[in-house]
């Protein structure tokens, strides 16, 4: 078979799902190209450098996705990836022009070209993330690293839903606590969890290749013996109450976790919670007020927020 550059014209708010839905049909490197990114506009020291800024001229509004990918019919892809993009409105997300191109390319082109994009990155105050090919220069003696490859996983880590819950796990987790992290994706939040010194974490997620990427991370991070990956919704993979809970999905999922969720955690428990665009923050807030959850903190990055909640019950 020969590889592929499948190119995919989306909007910021969509380049999660967007390479989401890549690696699911078999993508083995991405690159994000997004002029809206912070890290594009900022230049944040320290954060994933996603691109060369000097190299990109953008032709459109919105996001380049680019997913390198081997096939052997890439002429059958093309209907199917533009559906499932266009599929992402009925999730509140706007796809954007949702326009597909592939190529072919020489394996040598892409093979290693694009690992040098991805750079270690600080979230928090001790969290590093890095590839594995990468080396943490500037270590502090308190810092925790996390290994997580971009090339197989959903997403490198870095994005402000994801970092959102890391720093608020860093703030908020008490050593010995039992962690569930639901919609664990690549696992990440779940590592995090065991790093900071969780006695147990379970993590689960209904995608068979995210249970798959997870486990591949938490055995790379050497953390088997405090993490339990399932497959399944929560009520399935799970028999008792949590001290803490942390779920990056998509708001409306959150909301109608709300009323279910006060099963699974223990009086006083806190609950964390992203992947809120700021015009779905109220039916989140909404549902949080009506299942008696007290709000301790809403974070906010780019137009993204990111809520700590306790469970009724505390002292």
């Amino acid at each position: 078979m020969n590889w592929f550059e499948v190119k995919v014209k989306t909007t910021s708010m969509a380049v999660d799902a967007v390479t989401n839905l890549l690696y699911e049909l078999g993508a083995q490197g991405i690159v994000v190209e997004d002029p809206n990114d912070p890290i594009f506009n900022e230049g944040y020291e320290g954060d994933w450098d996603y691109f060369d800024r000097s190299e990109i001229k953008f032709e459109f509004e919105g996001a380049l996705v680019k997913a390198y990918m081997e096939m052997e019919a890439p002429e059958a892809l093309i209907p199917v990836i533009q559906a499932q993009v266009a599929d992402l409105s009925t999730f509140g997300l706007d796809p954007g022009l949702g326009e597909v191109e592939i190529k072919e390319v020489r394996e040598s082109d892409w093979a290693n070209e694009w690992k040098k994009y991805y750079h270690p990155v600080r979230i928090g105050r001790h969290l590093i993330i890095k590839p594995s090919w990468e080396q943490v220069l500037d270590a502090e003696p308190l810092d925790l690293v996390i290994e997580l490859d971009p090339g197989g996983a959903f997403g490198s880590g870095t994005h402000e839903t994801t970092t959102m819950c890391a720093e608020l796990l860093e703030e908020n987790l008490v050593q010995g606590s039992k962690v569930y992290d639901i919609g664990c994706g690549s696992g990440i939040l779940a590592i995090v969890a065991a790093k900071l010194g969780a006695g147990e974490v379970v993590a689960a997620d209904i995608d068979p290749a995210a249970v798959e990427v997870t486990r591949e991370n938490v055995e790379a991070n050497q953390v088997t013996d405090v993490i339990q990956v399932c497959e399944g919704d929560l009520m399935q993979v799970v028999d008792s109450p949590a001290d803490l809970v942390v779920t990056n999905i998509i708001a409306d999922v959150v909301a109608s976790l709300a009323d279910s969720m006060k099963s699974y955690l223990n009086p006083g428990a806190v609950w964390i919670s992203s992947g809120i665009l700021d015009k779905k923050l109220s039916i989140v807030l909404e549902a949080m007020s009506k299942n008696g959850y007290e709000v301790l903190e809403v974070r906010e990055r780019g137009e993204w927020r990111a809520l700590l909640v306790r469970a009724g019950g505390h002292a």
